[in-house]
């Protein structure tokens, strides 16, 4: 399903129903947007981890602009607009087209950069925040570089140099990428199943290069004067292991964002989901069902 908003076409897709029979009446369950990272990914690594949800929330996946499947047909995508900023707007004016209360905002990584952003900027919008191994300022980059100096292999520093250098071309070039950095990103990295998960994606280098890159987004960003403005209660999620997210900054967020809650997964690095689902699963379901 696409959304024609805001010059772009952004692809979303839904899982569960909104409404369901219980007993003489009909409950609305809430719903929850699920955020995905990159930039330069698509929303296809939630699925299936994140269906367990559906039982609590209905779902709602999409992907950001110029990524995956959103924007593949606009005649005049303008890359400048592959930033943090443009990708909150997006994620709001998706939210009105759908004609959507406040909502459930699960960002993962750089989803979580924007689900964090979103809910400082549109408090009323957001009825729960869950952010998944996350950072809010681009001090995470240079740790990151310190972290792959001491734990990465000489071809894992070389693939997160190029990333660094903005020099990612093709989408095969992307995808080798997190084959090199796989066993970084997942303590428990299966390369035959994250080949199939890479499979599915669709990769965009562009977004990524101007993310990341030596004048990228990224690494000016700072949402920390922004994070008192959120109000919705909030649940905050690390990986002891994290490379590239290191746990320190989901403290940070934390002390920053009144009265949330911080759990440090001790058994996971970046990609929670393959590395600890089930606590994944069974933190956010207990967080949006405890009203």
């Amino acid at each position: 399903m696409f959304a024609p908003i805001r010059g772009t076409t952004l692809y979303f897709d839904i899982e569960g129903a909104g409404l369901v029979p219980d007993g003489p009446v009909m409950r609305e369950k809430p719903v929850a947007f699920i955020i995905h990272g990159g930039p330069g990914g698509d929303h296809s690594g939630f699925k299936p981890v994140m269906s367990p949800l559906a039982e609590t929330a209905q779902l709602v996946y999409f992907d950001h602009r110029g990524q995956g499947r959103s924007g593949l047909t606009d005649p005049d995508a303008d890359p400048t607009r592959f930033t943090l900023d443009e990708n909150v707007e997006d994620m709001e004016a998706l939210r009105r087209h759908l004609g959507l209360g406040p909502i459930v905002s699960i960002g993962t990584s750089y989803g979580g950069m924007v689900a964090m952003a979103h809910a400082a900027r549109y408090p009323d919008a957001v009825s729960r925040l869950i952010l998944i191994v996350t950072a809010a300022h681009g001090g995470f980059i240079p740790r990151a570089i310190e972290i792959v100096r001491a734990r990465g292999t000489e071809a894992q520093q070389r693939a997160f140099d190029t990333v660094l250098a903005g020099a990612i071309r093709t989408r095969e070039e992307l995808r080798d990428y997190f084959d090199v950095m796989g066993p970084l990103y997942a303590l428990r990295h299966d390369p035959a199943a994250a080949k199939a998960t890479q499979g599915r994606a669709i990769h965009s280098p562009e977004p990524l290069n101007r993310a990341f890159g030596p004048t990228g987004f990224l690494r000016s960003f700072d949402l920390r004067p922004e994070l008192t403005r959120i109000t919705a209660p909030t649940l905050i999620l690390s990986g002891k292991h994290d490379w590239i997210c290191a746990p320190e900054f989901s403290r940070e967020i934390a002390g920053l964002i009144q009265g949330s809650r911080l759990i440090e997964i001790e058994t996971s690095s970046h990609s929670v989901r393959v590395d600890a689902p089930d606590v994944m699963v069974r933190e956010l379901t207990a967080f949006i069902r405890d009203v």
